[in-house]
């Protein structure tokens, strides 16, 4: 792709790739590569706003390497996963058990699903499925890890020695009654193993030490280093900008206040910050801001029970400025509108390719989808058919197109699961059948001879034909497929009917018209 032909892109990726390569002068930086950053709090289990932060930032990172493909990047996944448990999350099992453990570190805290080492390290592990299933190239660190390893060692020490001045940043963001207990250092407790927020007496640089009182009053001093201490949240996000040599990080809306106060800690601590870029919060259908404590919102694993991955992408990539609710609804709509990018892709010009989220979402590897059936079409047909499994949606799909068979088209078996799944869930509890009237009867019946009367068999043909049949009982368009859907499927709307007719076939439409009157 053409260099100049990206940079005129309106894509929000190429636009924020443009500005780390401004910041670092289109030259590889002296570490010898662009660093990619993105935080993960394990605090409860993974949402999609999680997953978001990450996808859109190997998006930015794919558009980064389109315009430089001579500087090096890696992306690194850091999981706060020593931060201290504060409240137990609802959406776990025997949620009681856990309240013995508040204070301590995330990967100290049992795993409530007994599947992991810990809590902190089944959440990382949540984590990690997902940027997988994506086939994503990242590095995970724990910042468990990198603080008993000695990783942030330096840094704490120059924390330290800038105690100071990290003070005079943080105090004016504090209330007057935390101001008075307020450290940046939060050390870990030699004999209960909680993260202390509150008791520090001193912190002494040259021999790296804190000296602190625990909670029964008893003073205790302790090398900060080595996983002895840990940074209290804002302090810790910027000095992992400088210990690390961040180049680049994403975040949501809810750091934007605090997103100076990040900077000047990097600052403070002798490094540059990285060009930063917010995007708007989640909504959950009322409207409320999405908690993994709260589980208000709809899981990876939920999304990917519904819907191919690449429809999950596809909703990360559209708008990361604008709020947008968050829920089940969502779905079909997404996988749809991911498709038509991804068909339109190969047809599109290279100046009209840098603007589709396909490009994103494929790294430029955009696949071939050789099918026309819609996420929408093959719902309609589950409605109509009720499958005990996706043989039977198959059979019908095989009849419609003899070259689409199970196994070939991976993205195509998925959605037939999916869509199974999404009827099951949703659609199939809430069908409401629609007692037809004398006129939707009579309507019905001429629809049906319309159909047979068809020459071609084909989907057009089809849909010309319930076009006309209620222009002929002058009928408005809208109201009639409203009532054929709602009178034949349950529902109250669904795609073009002509297309539904050639996946469904003639016959069996004809019957569903019979069995009505």
């Amino acid at each position: 792709m053409d260099i100049e032909t990206l940079k005129k892109s309106s894509s929000w990726a190429i636009q924020e790739a443009l500005r780390i390569l401004d910041k670092i002068n289109w030259k590889t930086p002296e570490k010898g590569y662009v660093l990619f950053e993105t935080g993960y709090g394990p605090s409860g289990l993974p949402h999609i706003g999680t997953f978001g932060e990450v996808v859109r930032t190997q998006m930015v990172m794919f558009a980064f390497s389109q315009l430089a493909p001579q500087i090096p990047t890696r992306i690194f996944c850091v999981s706060d996963d020593m931060d201290g448990m504060r409240k137990i999350p609802d959406n776990v099992p025997n949620p009681e058990k856990l309240k013995q453990y508040i204070g301590l570190p995330l990967t100290k805290v049992p795993d409530p699903f007994e599947t992991h080492e810990s809590y902190g390290h089944n959440m990382n592990a949540r984590l990690r499925a997902f940027l997988d299933s994506f086939g994503f190239k990242y590095e995970f660190l724990s910042a468990t890890e990198c603080y008993k390893s000695g990783k942030f060692d330096e840094y704490l020490t120059k924390a330290a020695e800038n105690y100071e001045a990290i003070m005079a940043i943080m105090l004016p963001t504090l209330g007057d009654e935390r101001r008075e207990t307020y450290s940046p250092f939060m050390p870990l407790d030699s004999d209960s193993g909680k993260v202390l927020a509150e008791g520090v007496i001193k912190v002494d640089a040259k021999s790296q030490t804190i000296t602190y009182k625990c909670e029964n009053g008893e003073e205790k001093t302790q090398k900060f280093t080595g996983g002895g201490c840990k940074l209290q949240w804002k302090p810790d996000f910027g000095m992992r900008w400088a210990a690390l040599d961040v180049d680049y990080e994403i975040y949501g809306k809810d750091h934007l206040p605090n997103e100076e106060v990040y900077k000047n800690i990097c600052r403070a601590l002798k490094k540059e910050p990285p060009v930063t870029y917010f995007y708007e919060l989640f909504l959950d259908s009322e409207g409320k801001k999405i908690s993994k404590t709260k589980g208000n919102g709809i899981s990876v694993e939920d999304w990917l029970k519904y819907a191919p991955t690449e429809s999950l992408a596809y909703y990360m990539y559209q708008k990361p400025r604008t709020a947008k609710k968050l829920y089940f609804d969502v779905i079909p709509k997404s996988v749809d509108e991911y498709l038509s990018f991804a068909s339109s892709y190969h047809r599109q010009s290279d100046e009209e390719k840098v603007n589709n989220p396909a490009f994103f979402i494929h790294s430029g590897d955009v696949p071939k989808h050789e099918f026309d059936l819609s996420f929408a079409l093959l719902l309609n047909l589950t409605a109509a058919c009720s499958p005990e499994n996706d043989d039977i949606v198959w059979g019908f799909i095989a009849k419609y197109d003899s070259n689409l068979v199970k196994g070939k088209h991976k993205f195509l078996d998925k959605m037939v699961i999916c869509a199974i799944n999404y009827y099951n869930d949703f659609v199939k509890p809430t069908k409401n059948y629609k007692v037809p009237t004398k006129d939707d009867k009579k309507a019905l019946l001429h629809l049906k001879n319309a159909l047979i009367a068809c020459s071609e068999h084909s989907a057009e043909s089809f849909q010309n034909a319930t076009y006309q049949s209620a222009k002929d009982l002058q009928i408005e368009a809208r109201e009639f497929f409203k009532m054929l859907y709602q009178t034949l499927l349950g529902l109250d709307q669904g795609p073009r009917f002509g297309s539904f007719v050639s996946l469904f076939g003639l016959e069996k439409t004809v019957n569903l018209i019979d069995n009505i009157l």
